[in-house]
């Protein structure tokens, strides 16, 4: 029989404890790569755009005719019969009518066979307070055929733009405004005259009609100069 001392063993189970050391440490050190690793990836990742914040748009400025074909195609939408009986801009802060362009138009239409009314806003303003941008729908109302200041008319009527209204009054009076006070918007307003049956500009140098420095008649049809009438 084969006997084995204390002393014999001795070695041989430092020797297990030393193998099991080296695996621990083999493990530990397994994991520290592993995770350095991860770390190194998480830190080599493209940095993310900066967030932009949405580009605030500006106004868009229109003459009349430009504007009256959207709303004229609104306006046959509510109604096959529905003219023309009055064209008009509004100011802005970010339109002030200058070279016949404005940010706002406003056309009201009559319908004959309803015997009612509707107007239509194009906005291409970024004023605050401004119409939504695009063709805006108002209220419809009653209308008579007899009111006299709301003549329907037809637009072939219509040949001479709001910028060319502008030029023909700059050169009666206009002009002289603006040189005094170069920031006076213009406001333009197109009906039928129906004591000439004509149709006719109103180029108004003022905030409103009411408060008008000038205001001067210009032929819609032909762009001849009609009269101040104010």
């Amino acid at each position: 029989m084969t006997t084995y001392s204390a002393a014999s063993k001795e070695p041989e189970s430092e020797k297990a404890q030393s193998t099991e050391r080296k695996l621990r440490r083999g493990v530990v050190v397994s994991s520290l790569i592993a995770l350095m690793a991860m770390l190194t990836a998480c830190t080599s990742e493209p940095a993310k755009p900066a967030e932009t914040k949405p580009e605030v748009k500006g106004p868009e400025l229109v003459m009349a005719r430009s504007a009256f074909q959207k709303l004229y195609v609104a306006a046959r939408g509510w109604n096959q019969d529905a003219k023309p009986y009055r064209i008009e801009s509004a100011v802005t802060t970010d339109g002030n009518g200058h070279d016949g362009k404005s940010a706002i138009w406003r056309a009201s239409f009559a319908s004959a066979t309803m015997r009612s009314e509707k107007s239509y806003t194009w906005s291409g303003s970024a004023a605050d307070g401004a119409p939504e941008r695009g063709v805006n729908p108002g209220i419809e109302d009653s209308y008579s055929a007899s009111n006299a200041s709301t003549q329907v008319f037809d637009m072939a009527f219509l040949k001479i733009d709001s910028d060319q209204a502008a030029e023909t009054a700059l050169k009666h009076g206009g002009d002289k405004i603006l040189e005094k006070d170069a920031a006076t918007p213009i406001l333009y307003v197109c009906d039928w005259n129906h004591n000439t049956n004509t149709l006719t500009w109103h180029v108004i140098f003022g905030a409103s009609r009411d408060a008008a420095k000038l205001t001067v008649a210009v032929n819609a049809s032909t762009g001849e100069f009609i009269r101040v009438e104010k």
